[in-house]
């Protein structure tokens, strides 16, 4: 157990530190419930509460602290811009100064959702940055949701960063390559072979070549 209060602390250390405004009151104690969430992920290697919640230093009950866990999750007010925003942005900065993969796909999860996240691309593994999740079986989304992740990822990502975002077929649409074309960033993605494209005024497609 000694391990786990190790993880514990060192994880809520640094959750402080880069924590945009000082934590006090309930923003304080909804952090160090993250600290213990994250360090119980790490230790069990699952995100399935019960056993997240066996793999935490803490004197109460595992059962107890799967309804912290719980409660902590459903709080409205542990949001994407508190409490993941800041921290997503320093992971990317400390991955590196040049080029960084992301890529983009919708996976059907829990009852009747699905979910399109953007990952990036490190050390052969997907990290989640970015998530949406709607109502809806297997598929291809709206482009209107496609744009929406890339406008949310694009809070996160530091300006030094170069952005190659990679994607199938679902994410050929014209105004989603716009938007990325706006922000600078790369993409490459699968697309029919009878896709339009003009350049210089000429029309053709790959079909042509």
């Amino acid at each position: 157990m000694a391990d786990c209060y190790i993880r514990f602390r060192s994880i809520l250390k640094t959750l402080k530190k880069l924590s945009p405004v000082e934590p006090k009151g309930n923003y304080a104690r909804r952090l160090t419930t993250m600290a213990a969430f994250i360090s119980g992920i790490i230790g069990s290697k699952s995100c399935q509460l019960p056993k997240v919640s066996c793999a935490v230093a803490h004197g109460t009950k595992p059962e107890s602290r799967n309804k912290k866990f719980s409660r902590l999750i459903k709080n409205e007010l542990f949001d994407f811009e508190a409490f993941f925003l800041p921290y997503a942005t320093a992971i990317l900065s400390c991955l590196g100064q040049g080029t960084l993969a992301f890529v983009i796909d919708g996976s059907t999860v829990a009852r009747n959702c699905i979910t399109l996240v953007a990952s990036v691309i490190y050390k052969s593994r997907a990290l989640p940055i970015c998530w949406i999740t709607v109502r809806g079986g297997k598929g291809h989304l709206p482009e209107d949701l496609h744009i929406q992740l890339v406008e949310q990822l694009h809070q996160v990502v530091p300006d030094h960063i170069t952005l190659v975002l990679l994607g199938d077929g679902e994410f050929d649409g014209a105004t989603l390559l716009k938007t990325l074309s706006s922000y600078h960033w790369l993409f490459s993605c699968r697309t029919s072979k009878n896709r339009l494209l003009i350049e210089n005024g000429e029309q053709f497609s790959f079909r042509q070549y």
